[in-house]
C-alpha cells in the first residue's frame, strides 16, 4: 500500500513537471495584411477615361485613367508660342542688322563719302578765291561748314556699320536669354501639368477598388483606386514573450493557411518594441506569459500573390 502510494506520487510529479516544461505551441496566430497604395490626380478634373476595373491584375507603367485636360492642353500650347517668341527676339539681338539694311548702310555711307568728296574740293577753291580776293571771307566759312557736316555724316554711318555687325547690346542678350529660361520653365510646368491628368500604374499588382465613375468630378488629390502590390502583403502574427527572444530580423518562418497546397516562405522584417496586450498586474512570472508581441513577416512576391489580406494564417518557426 506504500509502493502504490509512492509510485503515485512519483507519477503525479512526473506529470506536474511535465506539465511544467511543456513545449510552448508549434505555431502563432496571425493573419494576412495588405497595404493598398492610393492612386489620385495631384489636379482636379472630370474622369474621362477608366481603363481598369476592380480585381484586375495590372502590369506596372499600365494606363490607369485619365481627366479632362483641355485647358491644360491650351496652356501648354501657349506656354509653347511664348518660348519660340522668346527664343526668335534673342536670335535677332545675337543676329545684328540683315544683310539687305547692311548694304543700305553701305550705300549712304558711300553717298557721304562723296559728298564730302565734293565739299572738300569746295573748300579747296573757296581757299584759292579768298586768297586772290575774288570772294568774301564768308563763302570760306560756309566752305567750312559744309565739310564739317559731311564728315559728321560719315562718321555717323561708320558707326551704325561698326554696330550692325555687333548685334544687340549685353544687356539686352542678357534679359532676352532670361526670357528664354522663362518661357522654358513655363512650358515645362503646363507639360507637366498635362501628364498628371494620365496616370500610370505605380507597380504591378491587383486593382482592390474602384472609387469614381467616368464623368463624375474627381477632386485635387482624391484617389481615383486603389491598388495592392505583392510587395505591399505580409503576414502579421503575435509571439507570446517567452518566446519573444528567439525571433529576430530577416528570420524565415512559414505560414500556414486554409487550402494552401503548401506553405509559404516569409521572412520577419519586423518586430513591436512593445506589447500589444499587457495584464494589468505587475509583470510577475505567473502573468509574463499575458504579453504579446506583434511581429511582421513578408513573402517573395510571387508567393504574396498566392495570399488575401484579411486571411487566418498559422504562422511556424
Amino acid at each position: 500500500m506504500i509502493w502504490l502510494f509512492k509510485h503515485l506520487a512519483s507519477g503525479v510529479a512526473v506529470g506536474a513537471i511535465a506539465a511544467c516544461t511543456a513545449a510552448p505551441p508549434a505555431g502563432f496566430a496571425g493573419y494576412v495584411e495588405g497595404e493598398s497604395v492610393r492612386l489620385a490626380a495631384p489636379i482636379s478634373g472630370t474622369l474621362t477615361r477608366l481603363h481598369v476595373q476592380r480585381g484586375d491584375a495590372v502590369a506596372a507603367s499600365a494606363p490607369a485613367f485619365v481627366l479632362e485636360q483641355d485647358s491644360e492642353r491650351a496652356a501648354r500650347e501657349e506656354a509653347q508660342a511664348r518660348l519660340r517668341r522668346a527664343e526668335q527676339q534673342l536670335g535677332n539681338l545675337q543676329a545684328g542688322k540683315r544683310p539687305d539694311e547692311i548694304a543700305a548702310l553701305r550705300a549712304q555711307l558711300a553717298q557721304a563719302q562723296a559728298a564730302l568728296n565734293l565739299s572738300t574740293r569746295e573748300l579747296t577753291r573757296a581757299n584759292e578765291l579768298v586768297a586772290q580776293n575774288f570772294t568774301s571771307p564768308a563763302s570760306l566759312d560756309a566752305a567750312r561748314a559744309a565739310v564739317a557736316r559731311d564728315q559728321a555724316r560719315v562718321n555717323e554711318l561708320n558707326a551704325q556699320l561698326r554696330l550692325a555687325g555687333q548685334g544687340g547690346r549685353v544687356q539686352e542678350i542678357g534679359a532676352a536669354q532670361q526670357e528664354v529660361l522663362a518661357a522654358r520653365a513655363q512650358l515645362a510646368q503646363a507639360e507637366w501639368r498635362v501628364q498628371q491628368k494620365t496616370q500610370r500604374m505605380p507597380a504591378a499588382g491587383q486593382v482592390t477598388d474602384v472609387l469614381y465613375r467616368e464623368g463624375e468630378w474627381v477632386p485635387q488629390g482624391s484617389p481615383v483606386l486603389t491598388l495592392l502590390p505583392p510587395s505591399q502583403v505580409k503576414a502579421r502574427f503575435f509571439v507570446p514573450e517567452p518566446v519573444l527572444g528567439r525571433l529576430q530580423l530577416g528570420q524565415a518562418v512559414t505560414l500556414h493557411c486554409d487550402g494552401c497546397p503548401a506553405p509559404i516562405t516569409a521572412k520577419v522584417s519586423y518586430i513591436a518594441r512593445e506589447a500589444e496586450f499587457t495584464s494589468p498586474l505587475i509583470y510577475s512570472k505567473e502573468n509574463r506569459a499575458a504579453l504579446v508581441f506583434m511581429v511582421e513577416a513578408r513573402p517573395s512576391a510571387d508567393d504574396a500573390r498566392r495570399l488575401h489580406p484579411g486571411q487566418p494564417l498559422e504562422v511556424r518557426q
